[in-house]
């Protein structure tokens, strides 16, 4: 049998307050040594909060904080077994690349020696060997965001902490840095806990998603399940792309529910939701899971509406609105119960994008596993 992970790090009942307003309110988690985890929210919902009372620049209200075990009441930042990468990068403008990874070393009294051996495997860690004798205006934006990591690597830390740290590179070269987070997470084993508000960063990088509204945890999971089966109303906006509509629960049996939603009609799913009958509640359905028929596909859609009670749901309407995006086209299709859905389809061929128009009529289809059953 595997054994539980262990956890690093565990948030026990922790709340801060600002005067008035409460930035984190009664969290509790663990995080599990050697994994990635990713706290993620909007802005002000209390993520940076979170995790600056991780590092010890804050100190909580109440609840408390213990890293491998130990209550870190009283201990400070330069005491506790984590280090920190800024969004600024925060690298020494004045030292060069080598100097400013071995700085924290020095300050702990490390010998020369040693120091330099470090210094060299904390730069090949993050394909910076052979960098130690530029200067930081010599390197692109992504290299200084290296040697920020470097700096902290260096220290062997049992935690690294990641404010927001990709946030002022480009978008290419931001899903290129996602890929070597990862890679470097798993090369060393140090367990990273990172905070971003992008939620197609946090999906790709981490082991584990804490997402946080108002202070709370709204939703602890890993990438997938997140995505797949969201909890509850908010998670399903905030990550990735959506269709919510409300409904009146109006079948519940083992397998399989209806509900009724109005400008959409009655939505099947080939499970139970253990809900009362008559229940308000909101499905979600993400744009990717639709598939939009060519107009004309004939056999297609008779299949699909013969079908729609037991494996699939039908839909007709008319487009209303098309964004090519290069992989896939977003559409927006008013239905003729009146609502409007998107339908996201991928570009297989350079023509894929050619075989609809504005206003043209549709029909889409949607298997009974897709939709998403939101109580309350």
């Amino acid at each position: 049998m595997t054994e539980p992970a262990k956890p690093i790090i565990q948030i026990q009942n922790v709340s801060k307050r600002f005067g008035k307003v409460t930035a984190v309110d009664n969290v509790s988690l663990d995080i599990n040594a050697g994994e990635f985890f990713v706290l993620l929210g909007p802005s002000g919902c209390g993520k940076t909060t979170l995790l600056r009372m991780i590092a010890g620049f804050e100190l909580p209200t109440e609840g408390r904080i213990l890293i491998d075990g130990q209550d870190m009441a009283g201990i400070p930042p330069n005491k506790r077994p984590v280090n920190m990468v800024f969004q600024s990068y925060a690298v020494f403008p004045h030292m060069s690349v080598a100097d400013n990874v071995a700085y924290g070393l020095k300050i702990a009294g490390v010998k020369g020696g040693e120091v330099k051996d470090r210094v060299a495997e904390a730069l090949e860690l993050v394909k910076l060997g052979g960098f130690g004798e530029r200067m930081p205006d010599q390197m692109s934006g992504g290299q200084r965001q290296r040697v920020a990591l470097a700096r902290s690597l260096v220290m062997r830390p049992k935690v690294l902490l990641l404010d927001e740290p990709l946030s002022a590179l480009d978008a290419k070269l931001r899903a290129q840095m996602q890929f070597e987070l990862s890679e470097l997470q798993e090369k060393v084993g140090i367990t990273f806990v990172t905070v971003t508000h992008d939620q197609d960063e946090a999906l790709s990088m981490a082991c584990r998603i804490g997402v946080i509204n108002k202070g709370e945890v709204a939703q602890l999971a890993t990438p997938s399940d997140l995505y797949e089966y969201p909890s509850n109303r908010f998670v399903a906006d905030f990550v990735g792309s959506v269709n919510i509509f409300e409904g009146k629960l109006t079948l519940d049996e083992p397998d399989k529910a209806a509900v009724d939603c109005p400008g959409v009609g009655k939505i099947y799913l080939n499970h139970g939701v253990t809900g009362p009958h008559g229940a308000d509640v909101w499905i979600a359905l993400r744009p990717e899971k639709i598939y939009l028929h060519v107009p004309g596909e004939g056999k297609a859609v008779k299949a699909a509406a013969q079908d729609a009670p037991d494996g699939y749901n039908f839909a007709r309407g008319k487009i209303k609105g098309m964004s090519y995006l290069g992989d896939i086209t977003l559409f927006e299709i008013e239905l003729d119960d009146g609502a409007r859905i998107r339908v996201s389809r991928p570009n297989l061929s350079r023509h894929d994008q050619e075989d609809f128009t504005w206003d043209d009529r549709v029909s889409m289809h949607w298997r009974a596993d897709s939709p998403v059953v939101l109580l309350g």
